[in-house]
């Protein structure tokens, strides 16, 4: 004699609250194995960063020569040319991948730049400052890419300075980019020699 279930017998709304409650069960015991995925994963992510962070400090550490950055002198005299935007970096001249960190050159920012007979004038909210003295620059251009960063053509003011033994490529962009031709042509004179680019073209 076959026994039934008294709640197989009610059948109907008892039946599917059996079947969504096994459901329900069934995912509840999921659980644990989704954990273990996402703790995989934020483990990963924190790899990833960890050796981010050291890569950057091993930079770091191999540029531990370049001088410390100059700082604006108390009286510069009248500023020549102005302009806002963000400073994506900065790269041994002619070398757009070889990225700069020493002295917080690494790091992307708002920039407002200030160019003085005396010199130009790198401000950087929440970063660190600098100073290039005219007879260190070098040069100016436009270009698309530096510091691993790649933008549309010639969307890139690139100036060329000396600092110690090291020639650097900083790349800004403006927040207007008609201005870079007059940025080029302030900085840039018939005697002065430009790297070659070292863009993606």
């Amino acid at each position: 004699m076959i026994a039934h279930s008294p709640l197989r017998s009610l059948g109907g709304p008892v039946a599917g609250l059996v079947t969504a409650a096994g459901q329900t069960s069934a995912n509840v015991t999921d659980w644990p194995a989704r954990a273990s995925w996402l703790v995989g994963i934020l483990l990963l992510v924190a790899l990833v960063c960890w050796l981010m962070r050291e890569g950057w400090r091993w930079r770091a550490t191999l540029q531990s020569g370049l001088p410390a950055l100059r700082a604006l002198p108390a009286d510069p005299g009248t500023p020549r040319l102005t302009m806002t935007g963000l400073y994506h970096g900065s790269t041994a001249a002619g070398q757009w991948l070889e990225r700069l960190v020493a002295h917080g050159l690494g790091a992307r920012s708002r920039a407002e730049l200030t160019l003085y007979d005396c010199g130009l004038h790198v401000r950087r909210p929440g970063s660190t400052d600098f100073f290039v003295p005219a007879d260190d620059l070098r040069a100016a251009r436009l270009d698309n890419a530096i510091a691993g960063k790649v933008l549309t053509r010639d969307g890139l003011l690139v100036v060329t300075w000396a600092h110690g033994d090291q020639l650097i490529d900083s790349g800004f962009r403006s927040d207007h980019a008609a201005e870079h031709p007059a940025w080029t042509a302030a900085l840039t004179t018939p005697n002065q020699h430009t790297p070659k680019e070292g863009a993606i073209r």
